[in-house]
């Protein structure tokens, strides 16, 4: 019996309207070799939505997408919206009504492709950060007070609660098993007085279920700084939703381009529809040019498949990333070549057609 999917299409903003279709595509070819189906669900949910009516995806929203199986998101936000107006408005409600706690944004240098940092190869740029998606530092407990007058005052308050830190580094240490058996914790507990050794206190307690899994711990500070100078010590990295955010877009920048970036909202539990999407955002600079990067977009696709249950497809779709990016002639800018994203993606989904031949 054919197996088939309903997936939620969000091109979004920007550049997302332009590489997202790729992944469809590239989601098309494979599963026409591998055997499913996938029903395609159109939404226009942006900002120019927002722009037209008020609001960034309507009132029933949340409910037509819990119907569908995945949602593929490309990109929020715009100029002439509040960045606090888009991302509450569609991306952050999404992540929270469906418990998406576990964002998993893997980090590569692909071969074909050089890195900034001098020296270093493929087999130095390998690991996963895992960030707490739904709590943290982006609460929306707070508020301002005195506004306008020289009395002012503004307050946010982070919430850490036990069940929230314990499953996302648990998620982080069952990662480990599947890869080296190395979690390293982002921390600030020198400075941030009470969630910050509370996030300690449970990634110890976390991890004394899994003997067998090395671990480390660095101030969010010094971490960045070793990302740099010793990308080779990480294998899966766990931080709460502030740093896990800031280290998931630095980790792609030293791997070569934050364009070719992938990232997995997820619900582990399966109650409710994950998300994925590029890391690379909507880029306004380059947006309606024709030369974003489509690589971030196919391979969010491919985590989605793997997700679904379709890893041998998600198999194909990061061979032909691998196979398209050693041309220099169809990479994109970003990736020091000179191929537009036409071209990228032509490279792309025939690259894909050759392995499903």
């Amino acid at each position: 019996m054919t197996q088939r999917y309903t997936i939620s299409f969000i091109p979004g903003d920007g550049i997302g309207t332009e590489v997202l279709p790729v992944g469809r595509d590239a989601i098309g070819i494979v599963a026409d070799r591998h055997g499913f189906e996938v029903r395609w669900q159109d939404f226009d949910w942006s900002c120019a939505r927002f722009e037209d009516t008020g609001s960034m995806m309507p009132e029933d929203g949340i409910d037509r997408l819990r119907e569908t199986d995945a949602i593929y998101l490309g990109a929020v936000g715009w100029p002439s919206v509040p960045d606090h107006v888009s991302l509450w408005g569609l991306l952050i409600p999404i992540r929270r009504a469906f418990d998406q706690y576990a964002n998993v944004r893997p980090v590569r240098l692909l071969e074909g492709i050089s890195s900034p940092l001098a020296g270093r190869g493929p087999e130095d740029i390998d690991f996963v950060v895992v960030r707490e998606n739904v709590e943290g530092e982006y609460s929306e407990i707070g508020g301002r007070i005195f506004q306008g007058t020289e009395r002012e005052a503004v307050m946010q308050q982070a919430v850490f609660t036990r069940s929230g830190c314990d499953r996302i580094i648990r998620y982080a240490f069952e990662l480990a098993l599947k890869r080296r058996g190395h979690v390293t914790s982002a921390t600030k507990s020198n400075g941030i007085i009470h969630s910050m050794p509370f996030w300690d206190e449970r990634f110890r307690a976390v991890a004394s279920d899994y003997p067998k899994v090395e671990t480390a711990q660095y101030h969010i500070d010094i971490l960045t700084a070793h990302f740099v100078l010793h990308p080779d010590w990480f294998d899966v990295v766990v931080g709460s939703n502030l740093f896990g955010d800031i280290l998931s877009d630095l980790g792609p920048a030293v791997a070569g381009s934050i364009g070719i970036a992938p990232s997995a909202n997820i619900n582990p539990d399966r109650t409710a529809p994950s998300m994925f999407e590029p890391v690379h955002g909507s880029a306004p600079d380059i947006a309606g040019q024709g030369i974003a990067n489509p690589v971030g977009a196919v391979w969010a696709a491919a985590m989605m498949l793997d997700h679904l249950g379709q890893p041998a497809a998600a198999a194909d779709l990061v061979a032909a990333i691998e196979v398209s990016l050693q041309n220099p002639d169809t990479r994109t800018d970003d990736l020091g070549g000179t191929a537009d994203t036409r071209q990228a993606a032509e490279a792309l989904l025939g690259a894909i057609c050759d392995r499903a031949g």
